[in-house]
C-alpha cells in the first residue's frame, strides 16, 4: 500500500503566527496527527492520520479550529465542483 492510502489528509489555512503552535499541540498527542506546512506565505497546513484514528482526530480538529483558527480548504490543486 502506498503510503498516500496509508493516511487521511486535510487542509487548513490558518494564522502564520500559529503554525508553531499547532505542530506542538499534534505532537503532544504522540503521532495521533502529522502536521506539514504547504506553504508558509499563505500558511497552509496539511494534516496527516491514520484512519483508524479518525475518532481521536476529528474533535482535536474542531477545537483546533477555535483555538489556532484552522479553516478547511481544498486540497491544493484540486478545483472544487461548480
Amino acid at each position: 500500500m502506498s503510503p498516500d492510502k496509508q493516511f487521511s489528509k486535510r487542509y487548513f489555512q490558518m494564522p502564520r503566527a500559529e503554525i508553531g503552535h499547532l505542530r506542538f499541540i499534534l505532537e503532544s498527542y504522540d503521532g495521533v496527527a502529522f502536521a506539514r506546512t504547504l506553504d508558509n506565505q499563505l500558511a497552509l497546513v496539511e494534516i496527516a492520520y491514520p484512519p483508524s484514528r479518525s475518532q481521536d482526530v476529528e474533535p482535536l480538529l474542531e477545537a483546533l479550529a477555535v483555538e489556532v483558527g484552522l479553516q478547511e480548504v481544498a486540497a491544493p490543486g484540486v478545483v472544487p465542483p461548480l
